[in-house]
């Protein structure tokens, strides 16, 4: 008895690493490449439906991205800690929804004319800290190539988006300085800011196609 107990251990003790790989949590580089994939494999099979209800088009990219993206860390990352510690819950919650109900309607509007002329990830990078980034080449309608990279952090054991470059433009430190310039136009009013964040979205979305018309030319 005591041998089987023995060999039965031995076996389970060789099995743990099998088993660890088997509820691994997916690599940072695999997180984009499976987001990309069902994205772009959604907007094949529905993109004539969403052209019609861009909303239903919103709450299926919310569906696909949202989960992969650190909304509260992006939040706060933007407001910076001058103002995400004087907001009440209440106001960050707020803020987390208008900021990805904007961005998911700005660049979904993209999305939808988006031909699917190719998307490359490129291999994946070091893993083993707590903040790595993946580079994605996105193949235009004209033929030119856009880079785009991917910054994510691992939290609670899980890769979460934190910012992304695109084109050379920095999203997260284009929105931070959108945000502090909105507050000083509404005379520090964080409620008016959070109300009017939209806008500040459709800002953003011009100054990274302003730069691509300038690559074009």
């Amino acid at each position: 008895m005591i041998s089987i107990l023995r060999r039965s251990l031995l076996v389970l003790l060789a099995a743990l690493p099998l088993m660890a790989n088997a509820v691994a949590a997916p690599s940072a580089h695999d997180i984009i490449q499976d987001t990309t994939t069902r994205l772009l494999a959604d907007l094949a099979a529905n993109k004539e439906k969403y052209k019609q209800d861009p909303s239903a088009f919103y709450d299926a990219l919310n569906g696909i991205v949202g989960p992969v993206v650190d909304a509260d860390g992006i939040s706060k990352s933007i407001m910076t800690v001058k103002y995400s510690r004087k907001a009440t819950p209440a106001q960050m919650t707020r803020f987390q929804e208008n900021f990805k109900r904007s961005l998911m309607q700005f660049y979904g509007n993209a999305l939808l004319e988006y031909n699917n002329q190719g998307i490359t990830v490129s291999p994946a990078k070091d893993e083993s800290g707590n903040r790595t980034s993946v580079d994605m080449q996105v193949k235009g309608n004209n033929g030119a190539v856009y880079p785009v990279s991917y910054t994510l952090e691992k939290i609670n054991g899980e890769w979460k988006v934190r910012n992304v470059i695109i084109n050379g433009i920095n999203i997260g430190k284009l929105f931070r300085d959108q945000f502090a310039d909105a507050m000083q136009r509404n005379g520090s009013d964080l409620d008016k800011t959070i109300d009017g964040w939209a806008g500040e979205v459709a800002k953003a979305k011009e100054v990274t196609e302003e730069a691509k018309e300038k690559q074009e030319q």
